[in-house]
């Protein structure tokens, strides 16, 4: 039976993906998946800061990414892979689940800085149109009551 082996949960640690981490954590449960918990730093944010911030920024980053991280291990209840790493986003999540041959990836639609997005974040699109694996999307609704799921 065809099926997820290797799951890759793309996180910052917004409200908006907690509902993804939930769903990407339940298809794992179900397949008994390797659950691959993944935060980027994204260097555009680090190198836009002011230079004589920029360490500091970095740190932020990786520490807010370390929490994410941390969050998705608890949620899970079962050995999660932490990685952190630094580049553009949705590169870099694309290129993860092709080093590691996920199956899956999974993430929200709308991030840290897309709250205002209408349908779908920048860098979730991005990754929907290049990650050579699936994507599941899962979008944070009013009220957390339920969640639009796509793959």
């Amino acid at each position: 039976m065809p099926g997820f082996d290797t799951i890759v949960v793309a996180t910052d640690g917004s409200e908006s993906v907690s509902r993804a981490v939930t769903v990407a954590l339940d298809v794992a449960e179900r397949f008994d998946a390797a659950v691959h918990a993944l935060y980027v730093v994204d260097s555009g944010e680090v190198d836009s800061s002011p230079e004589a911030v920029r360490d500091q920024m970095r740190n932020a980053l990786q520490e807010r990414g370390g929490a994410a991280i941390v969050e998705v291990q608890k949620r899970a209840g079962r050995d999660v892979t932490a990685v952190v790493r630094e580049g553009r986003p949705a590169n870099e999540i694309a290129d993860y689940a092709r080093e590691i041959d996920a199956d899956l990836v999974a993430t929200g639609t709308r991030g840290r800085h897309g709250e205002n997005r209408f349908l779908i974040g920048s860098v979730a699109e991005r990754v929907v149109r290049t990650c050579p694996v699936p994507v599941l999307t899962v979008r944070q609704l009013e009220g957390d009551a339920e969640a639009d799921v796509s793959v």
